[in-house]
């Protein structure tokens, strides 16, 4: 049997591998799940995706599971003690994001906008597909969402992050094209 050809960044963790095999490129289309990865790909401005997956739980417990109702709630004092969390990125313009963008969700959604829906309008609902051979830090529609996110209010969403964060939940397909995740009919769970 032939070894299991990965993207080349997926094969130097076993964490990185697993995430990349069971996650990464995966069209998401549950709203909270977007919304928690984007707030992710914020925290790691600046770090290796590593950093935050490593962290990931402790986000999870930090952030209330990453439950927009609960988080828009947070106040200075929850501020305080995420500033004091050893488990997560301590960088208050991230944790004070973070709970701007539950607000922003909240208010989204009780006007009637879909998280999910609103993140694959850009796409008409399908995921794009990359060449599998270069892999661009940003695209123009990645610039075009960022700017309306920015308009929204949200913060940490620049060009890099929103493509990072469509790679991550699958509105672009960047699985290299000897990835055995490229193909959807092949991508299967291992």
């Amino acid at each position: 049997m032939s070894p299991l050809v990965r993207c080349g960044w997926a094969d130097n963790d076993p964490l990185m591998s697993a995430y990349h095999d069971s996650e990464w490129g995966v069209p998401q289309r549950d709203p909270r799940m977007l919304w928690e990865m984007l707030m992710l790909e914020g925290f790691q401005a600046g770090l290796s995706w590593i950093v935050i997956l490593r962290k990931r739980e402790a986000f999870r417990a930090a952030f209330a599971s990453f439950d927009p109702d609960v988080v828009a709630r947070f106040g200075e004092a929850d501020v305080e003690r995420l500033m004091t969390d050893a488990g997560i990125v301590r960088a208050r313009a991230k944790i004070e994001a973070t709970i701007a963008g539950a607000r922003l969700y909240v208010a989204m959604r009780d006007r009637g906008e879909d998280f999910a829906d609103y993140a694959w309008s850009f796409t008409d609902g399908e995921p794009l597909r990359g060449d599998g051979h270069h892999v661009p830090a940003s695209t123009a529609l990645s610039e075009r969402i960022s700017k309306d996110m920015k308009k929204r209010g949200f913060k940490f969403v620049g060009p890099t992050i929103v493509y990072a964060w469509m790679q991550a939940v699958g509105i672009v397909n960047d699985h290299s094209a000897d990835c055995f995740r490229r193909n959807p009919a092949r991508a299967g769970r291992l």
